[in-house]
């Protein structure tokens, strides 16, 4: 199965929606300082991803998506360990367990959940271009050529 070309490679790759060569974020590790950076354009092909101010707080719906997926995934495993007799779980009788487990959880995970829930939102607006070199570098051309806004004749 062919994976680059799709939005799933640059999601799992953290790469650039556009080309799928440049990273987007400047650290590679999400554990480390400065694992929320994301780069100001693609170092491949120039696409930027400084989209207008505020375009990344859609990604808290993303963000959001993904945190109920986890806590239904925790319920699952520990429902299954009750399953299969490694612990003593019912919802209604140990409620502590599943906030403890899934806070814990939720907690190690935000860093990773992060970067994914942005990396998902600019795929859902960026599709993927063979030519994206040639492609990004026609829009520049056609932004230098263009007349200037009203907004700035009146300033």
């Amino acid at each position: 199965m062919k994976l680059k070309g799709t939005k799933l490679y640059s999601v799992l790759t953290f790469t650039c929606p556009r080309c799928h060569e440049g990273k987007f974020f400047k650290q590679g590790n999400s554990y480390r300082k400065g694992f929320a950076e994301a780069r100001p354009s693609c170092t491949h092909c120039g696409e930027d991803f400084r989209r207008e101010p505020g375009y990344y707080f859609g990604a808290a719906y993303v963000s959001y998506a993904l945190t109920v997926a986890l806590w239904v995934a925790v319920y699952v495993a520990l429902w299954v360990f009750d399953a299969l007799g490694w612990i003593s779980f019912r919802f209604f009788e140990n409620g502590w367990l599943f906030l403890i487990v899934g806070s814990i959880v939720l907690l190690a995970l935000m860093p990773p959940l992060y970067r994914l829930s942005r990396i998902i939102w600019i795929n859902l607006f960026v599709d993927y271009r063979e030519d994206a070199v040639e492609f990004n570098r026609a829009l520049r051309l056609e932004e230098e050529k263009a007349p200037p806004s009203e907004l700035a004749e009146s300033a």
